[in-house]
């Protein structure tokens, strides 16, 4: 059987790694993720994952509600005249 989750990051992978590989961390963390891999510090990468997670679904949901509610675009009339 095969994980969905691991299909979709590996998706994801395919279509923003190059993108996303360019983006700087904050400094330190490459280091600190480093190391807790190092020490198999499993309960601390879900914790950051979770996170992560945590953070991605409030900012989607943010965007999401602002679009329903966001009232389409005014439309002025132009006072330019040729």
């Amino acid at each position: 059987m095969t994980n969905p989750y691991a299909e979709w990051f590996e998706q994801l992978r395919a279509e923003y790694g190059e993108q996303l590989g360019a983006m700087p961390l904050p400094e330190g963390l490459p280091e600190h993720l480093r190391n807790l891999i190092a020490h198999h510090d499993e309960e601390a990468i879900q914790f950051m994952i979770k996170l992560a997670w945590q953070f991605g679904a409030q900012v989607g949901y943010a965007a999401g509600s602002r679009q329903s509610e966001a009232p389409g675009p005014q439309i002025r009339p132009s006072r330019v005249q040729a």
